[in-house]
């Protein structure tokens, strides 16, 4: 039985950053990069009549800003995962990004292990960093600081979970409880921490030590 292919589309203005990837990804057969660009333009025409799973998306491009791109590659297929690939470590940035529906943000220091890690924990549908940019996106920022809200105790275990890396479907597993009570819950949290998504919910709660 042949393996399921992910189909993964490169958008950055360096070629060489383009052909590293494409030799760092040759080895996994779970794997098909089916498109690479070097503007954003060129990559939404192929979008537009083609799509794929993954994107990964430098933030410098060209002719249109990453964090414009990614909100657009989210409105037109809410499906497809986004993963920012930047030399910009600026947590404003980062945070946008997340804002704008990615499912992940690298440095492009990161190791072939993080990439290849981070590429599979969003397929499986979590929101993940490499190393350094979680240790960013963890400082407590003063700006930020707010009143911790008060957690039911089963809040408090589902919000453990969600940071643990679960789906939905994974927690409602665990817990015993259908998938509707665990999204109640999810909207729950969201609105008591003042956040939009899961990222700036596991974010908030680590700075504020709930997590």
């Amino acid at each position: 039985m042949s393996q399921h292919k992910h189909t993964l589309a490169i958008v950055d203005d360096h070629p060489i950053v383009i052909e590293g990837i494409k030799n760092l990804l040759s080895d996994h057969t779970d794997i098909e990069i089916t498109g690479s660009f070097t503007n954003g333009r060129d990559f939404l025409d192929y979008f537009t009549h083609t799509p794929v799973q993954i994107v990964l998306l430098d933030i410098t491009l060209p002719d249109i800003g990453g964090i414009d791109l990614c909100k657009e590659i989210k409105t037109l297929a809410a499906d497809t995962v986004v993963i920012a690939f930047s030399n910009h470590n600026e947590r404003s940035m980062i945070m946008k990004m997340l804002q704008n529906g990615a499912s992940g943000y690298l440095l492009k220091n990161a190791s072939s292990a993080e990439l290849i890690n981070c590429i599979h924990e969003a397929i499986e549908g979590r929101i993940t960093f490499s190393a350094s940019i979680q240790e960013i996106i963890s400082r407590p920022q003063i700006a930020e600081i707010r009143e911790i809200p008060m957690l039911t105790r089963r809040e408090n275990e589902i919000l453990k979970l969600i940071a643990s890396g679960k789906t939905t479907v994974d927690i409602a597993t665990d817990l015993f409880l259908s998938k509707l009570t665990i999204e109640t819950h999810r909207r729950n949290l969201l609105q008591k921490f003042g956040v939009r998504n899961v990222a700036q919910l596991i974010s908030t709660a680590t700075q504020l030590g709930v997590l």
